[in-house]
């Protein structure tokens, strides 16, 4: 009985035993296999880092684009222009008369005064040459007495005007000393409209904060904008580039540069539709590079552009109706509207006088009378 009882004890302290093994929590004992586990999370994460390296070298690689290299090839070519100029004003006289008896008689009270006054003015300009030729607007350096150039660094140079066109609103300058970075000239009767562009200058004389240009981004908007004449002024824009690149005052003389590096425009003016409001609104225009190398080809060969001729006859722009009326095949053009007595038109003849459509030598791309 005594027995019995022993083993019945032992089997349930057995059972208990086993009861309390299989109950408790298993630990993370490691084996073999529980040692694979941190190799593969260290893997996971050497292909997640290198996952981003990628990535993040392929932002670097955009980052470097077509606009940033040309940017990086034009920018050693661009410089600031600080100008002295002579303004002459004249102030009309309180007791102004047309009479010439009473002017003749009291010169002093009804003569005009002129005053002159000096003035500062800054633009812009990129050199076309390693000797120092540069170009910029005439506008910029009109009536000046001093031009300073400064060059991406700093170096600063005193420029000479070698010659300058109202008329085109083109100057060529010049600075003494060799090597210098230089532009490439592009083609700009290939422009191509909506094509990336980069405008670079010295807006506001920003380039003198750090002897950088400023780089602005746009498109080509359109080409071929005749704005004729400037009211008050000789100068006649035909052919414009038109640009959204940022343009503002300062910027004038500055290159208008296409994704190459080529220069095929230099911005000129912008438009703003107030004569109160002079920022810059999204339109902008640029002299064609090809008309400028035209123009400093005639000026470095004869120091100014050949407009000594008279035809004897006056024109106008031909419109619409007149198209119908004179029953003329043709969409644009100019007509005669005057014949200069003992001209050479005069001596041309009659049959030269009435409308007839004729031809023009070769490479005669004018359009209407800003072109003519």
């Amino acid at each position: 009985m005594a027995a019995l009882f022993k083993q019945k004890i032992y089997l349930v302290l057995l059972l208990g035993f086993f009861s309390f093994v299989l109950g408790c929590p298993q630990q993370n004992v490691p084996t073999e296999k529980a040692g694979v586990q941190p190799a593969a999370q260290t893997d996971t994460l050497s292909r997640q880092d290198d996952s981003l390296s990628r990535a993040n070298a392929g932002v670097t690689v955009s980052r470097r684009n077509a606009i940033t290299r040309a940017a990086a090839e034009a920018g050693p070519a661009v410089v600031g222009i600080n100008v002295i100029q002579v303004k002459r004003y004249v102030r009309r006289s309180p007791f102004y008369t047309e009479d010439p008896f009473w002017r003749a008689l009291f010169p002093e009270y009804f003569r005009d005064k002129v005053y002159e006054q000096k003035v500062q003015s800054l633009g812009s300009g990129f050199i076309i040459s390693k000797d120092g030729y540069l170009v910029t607007n005439q506008h910029v350096v009109e009536d000046a007495t001093e031009i300073i150039v400064t060059l991406p660094g700093g170096e600063r140079h005193n420029a000479k005007i070698v010659g300058t066109d109202e008329i085109s609103d083109i100057a060529l300058l010049k600075i003494e000393g060799k090597n210098f970075p230089f532009l490439k000239l592009g083609d700009s009767d290939n422009v191509i409209v909506g094509e990336w562009v980069i405008a670079l200058g010295n807006p506001f004389g920003l380039f003198e904060l750090n002897d950088q240009p400023t780089v602005t981004v746009g498109v080509v908007s359109a080409v071929n904008r005749d704005w004729g004449q400037m009211p008050n002024s000789r100068r006649i824009y035909m052919d414009m580039i038109q640009t959204d690149a940022a343009i503002n005052h300062g910027n004038s003389g500055g290159p208008l540069v296409n994704a190459a590096g080529e220069v095929i425009g230099m911005n000129t003016f912008i438009y703003t539709g107030s004569t109160y409001e002079q920022g810059f609104v999204g339109i902008g225009f640029a002299i064609p590079i090809n008309r400028i190398k035209n123009i400093i080809k005639q000026i470095r060969e004869r120091g100014e552009v050949d407009r000594d001729f008279w035809l004897g006859f006056r024109v106008q722009d031909l419109n619409p109706y007149l198209i119908r009326a004179l029953q003329l095949n043709v969409r644009e053009g100019v007509i005669v509207t005057q014949i200069d007595r003992g001209s050479s038109a005069d001596r041309a003849g009659p049959e030269y006088r009435k409308p007839e459509e004729y031809s023009f030598p070769d490479g005669f791309t004018g359009r209407g009378y800003s072109g003519f």
